[in-house]
């Protein structure tokens, strides 16, 4: 199984495809980082791949896995990322 593109090295293909120094093609995948996180709780789409979304999950009741007993777990947000069904068709193939 082939590694994983490193940060670098994604830098570095955008830097190329688009004539950019590395640096700026840096700046630019922080910067939508960055822009990401804040609007999270709005959802924040990136076309063709996913979106980013908070989502509230209520309270239930599960076990401890070590001894069985039953505990109350609390409601919480989460943050979930959903694919794009272009970005699905893209990887998997069509159905």
């Amino acid at each position: 199984m082939a590694k994983s593109m490193t940060k670098s090295q994604i830098a570095d293909h955008f830097a190329k495809k688009f004539d950019l120094k590395k640096k700026t093609a840096v700046a630019i995948f922080e910067e939508l980082a960055k822009v990401a996180y804040g609007e999270a709780k709005n959802q924040f789409t990136i076309p063709g791949i996913g979106k980013l979304v908070l989502v509230d999950r209520k309270a239930r009741q599960g076990r401890n896995p070590a001894t069985g007993e039953v505990i109350q777990i609390p409601a919480k947000k989460v943050v979930k990322f959903r694919i794009a069904k272009a970005a699905k068709d893209a990887i998997l193939g069509p159905k």
